[in-house]
């Protein structure tokens, strides 16, 4: 509802991660088969009471580095279920140290690994890193436009990209919007949701325009539609910096 307020669309109908499920678990049946895929009985308790697990940020919440308790340990998820009476997750084998790749906008890349990652949870549902990578590559997607907190988990979907032998998408991660004190937009700073600016009575076009003007690719106080912008549009002229989004400033004057 947001999006089509603000004038954007999309091609055919949404696809709902919820309702690929049985596609995911083919996957994980072929990670599993391909001896990529292993089950771990670990809680989250024990892994971070290891002595040879630091805390690492992958993307999307710091984590700890996982120190290996469950490889070649059992022989399938069975046996794994049996002994400790517990549900396994699954992990996935990562053997290089690290991946490099390019990247469109920040160039290149040597993605760093540091040990075998969650790609199936306990409750059998399949984690952000196995889902995006099985229903990117189910679409046909070739280009991922994201923001840069995503960069370190980029190398994780690059293996499972290879393992699962699906075409590999160019990715391009831009800086992320945050808040005048520098950190990512939360709560702290307020309501920043398009339906905020909406109830406001913020109109499309300078919400547009406000973007377009943090993206580079517009003056600032241009009031616009995303159609407007599509001619103009190029990676080079996106800032390099995070962008500080401060939408009191951004709408002074609107009524």
């Amino acid at each position: 509802e947001d999006l089509l307020w603000l004038g954007l669309d999309w091609d055919g109908e949404p696809l709902i991660q919820t309702q690929q499920l049985s596609r995911h678990q083919q996957s994980l049946d072929l990670l599993q088969q391909a001896g990529w895929g292993y089950p771990c009985t670990c809680t989250r308790k024990e892994v971070e009471e290891a002595a040879s697990a630091p805390h690492e940020s992958h993307g999307i919440v710091a984590e700890t580095v996982y120190p290996g308790t469950c490889r070649d340990r059992w022989r399938d998820v069975e046996e794994a279920r049996t002994v400790t009476g517990r549900d396994p997750a699954l992990r996935l084998r990562v053997t290089p140290s690290s991946v490099p790749f390019v990247d469109l906008f920040a160039g290149a890349q040597e993605g760093q690994l540091s040990g075998d990652f969650v790609i199936q949870k306990r409750d059998g549902t399949p984690s952000y890193q196995l889902a995006v990578v099985v229903d990117d590559a189910a679409q046909g997607v070739t280009e991922v436009l994201r923001a840069d907190d995503l960069l370190t988990s980029t190398p994780r979907q690059i293996l499972l990209y290879q393992h699962l032998n699906a075409a590999l998408p160019q990715f391009i991660h831009v800086p992320l919007v945050v808040g005048p004190d520098g950190r990512r937009l939360a709560k702290r700073h307020g309501d920043t949701s398009v339906a905020r600016y909406r109830r406001d009575g913020v109109s499309p076009e300078t919400l547009v325009g406000a973007l377009a003007f943090a993206s580079g690719l517009a003056t600032e106080g241009t009031r616009c539609r995303p159609e407007d912008l599509l001619g103009e549009f190029q990676l080079d002229r996106i800032p390099a910096e995070p962008v500080v989004w401060d939408g009191q400033r951004c709408f002074e004057g609107e009524d």
